[in-house]
């Protein structure tokens, strides 16, 4: 959950490029949450509060409509009118990542991908796309074994053959189909959360969804996100995400998460402020 938020904030400021140098600094004065963050915490909170999808999507669009939502989703969100519209758009992978923590077993986490990809994407590869990140997940913060995380995923019919190497930089591609080797190649080329953000980040393209489904895979690989990225999550979303996104950890994924001590910025009010302190 965390390292989805914190893969989107991080990439949203290289989004269409790859001017990311290996050492560039993980937060930008324009570095911001986006349709990945929107979308994922719309999910979690339907997962913890028993909410339907949709009604949780449109919620949150109306919530936050200028986030760079796809053309399509705009165009029925704006009007009040999200359905099913046959997208196998890289959307229904970005925001699942909540989900791949929720459920005890495969086969809960694989249904519950689907009905959450099927509200909007209910092409067959956009049903896939979020099958393919909830099942990375599930297996993730259940082995440490890369080749059978990356077997399973293939079972679903990607070719996850490649390495890294073998993608093109900067390839815009916002489909499953191009979305999921790509972000597979990252996870299993990488040896630590902030190596495998950064190389995501690299890449270019669609910068901040690779590395939000990256960031949600090796957060649950690597058991957690370090704790100075956390911070930069948390001086970023708004206390009202906050507070869907640490009750979620503490149910799904860590009871006795502390959300960290963040700066104050001066349009934080007391009361927020002494929530954080205390990891409310």
């Amino acid at each position: 959950m965390l390292g989805v938020i914190a893969g989107d904030i991080i990439g949203s400021s290289y989004e269409g490029t790859n001017k990311a140098k290996e050492d560039f600094p993980l937060f930008e004065g324009d570095s911001r949450f986006t349709d990945d963050t929107v979308l994922s915490v719309a999910t979690a909170d339907a997962l913890l509060n028993g909410g339907d999808y949709i009604e949780a999507y449109q919620e949150y669009y109306n919530r936050y409509p200028n986030c760079g939502y796809g053309g399509s989703f705009t165009e029925m969100a704006k009007v009040n009118n999200l359905k099913p519209y046959d997208s196998y758009g890289n959307g229904s992978a970005m925001r699942v990542g909540p989900i791949g923590w929720a459920f005890e077993t495969i086969e809960e986490t694989l249904v519950e991908a689907q009905i959450s990809a099927e509200v909007t994407h209910n092409h067959p590869e956009g049903v896939k796309g979020a099958k393919a990140v909830a099942m990375a997940m599930f297996y993730a913060r259940n082995t440490q074994d890369k080749d059978l995380i990356i077997k399973n995923v293939s079972d679903l019919g990607y070719d996850l053959s490649k390495s890294i190497e073998d993608f093109e930089i900067d390839k815009f591609d916002v489909s499953c189909q191009g979305t999921i080797p790509l972000c597979m190649a990252v996870f299993n080329d990488t040896d630590s959360f902030e190596e495998a953000i950064r190389l995501a980040v690299r890449m270019g393209g669609d910068a901040d969804t690779n590395a939000a489904i990256v960031g949600g895979i090796a957060e649950a690989y690597y058991g957690s996100v370090p704790v100075g990225i956390q911070k930069g999550i948390f001086e970023r979303i708004p206390e009202e995400m906050a507070n869907i996104v640490v009750p979620f950890v503490k149910e799904f994924v860590d009871s006795d998460y502390k959300k960290p001590l963040v700066r104050i910025r001066d349009d934080v009010t007391k009361e927020e402020s002494l929530g954080s302190l205390f990891g409310l």
